[in-house]
């Protein structure tokens, strides 16, 4: 089973790649944190970021991702 996160600020971008990812029944713990610090503390520079199994993908390689579903 894949370890999956969203990490997300609750943008408009994290809000589409959640969105999609509940419409394709993905599992996934949500990291919501509103503070931009963690992020950068994680070495993410954008949001949303999808990790799956340890692999940070932004918003677009994350979209592509979850359409294979």
């Amino acid at each position: 089973m894949d370890t999956i996160i969203l990490y997300s600020t609750g943008c408009p971008r994290c809000k589409v790649l959640k969105k999609k990812l509940d419409a394709k029944g993905i599992v996934y713990t949500l990291e919501e944190n509103k503070d931009p610090s963690f992020m950068i503390e994680k070495g993410f520079t954008e949001t949303p970021i999808l990790e799956v199994n340890g692999r940070a993908m932004g918003f677009i390689e994350a979209n592509t991702w979850a359409n294979q579903f």
